[in-house]
């Protein structure tokens, strides 16, 4: 399961879309979505914030979204 990926789905966004919304190319998104590279801290908390959720949750460490 990628949490993360399924988060977009959800959505209905575009890696293109959630990348600007956190300030990273669609590129650079692809990868960290894909595992390709990990993730920063900083580039977790924004997601968690753009997502209005926790980190916790983009890492599976809960399974309570906090909405």
């Amino acid at each position: 399961e990628n949490r993360i990926r399924d988060l977009r789905e959800d959505h209905d966004l575009s890696q293109r879309e959630v990348a600007k919304a956190i300030g990273i190319t669609q590129r650079k998104y692809s990868y960290l979505e894909t595992g390709q590279q990990p993730w920063t801290d900083e580039l977790l908390v924004r997601l968690a914030e753009f997502y209005h959720t926790s980190v916790d949750y983009l890492l599976k460490r809960t399974n309570d979204p906090g909405w």
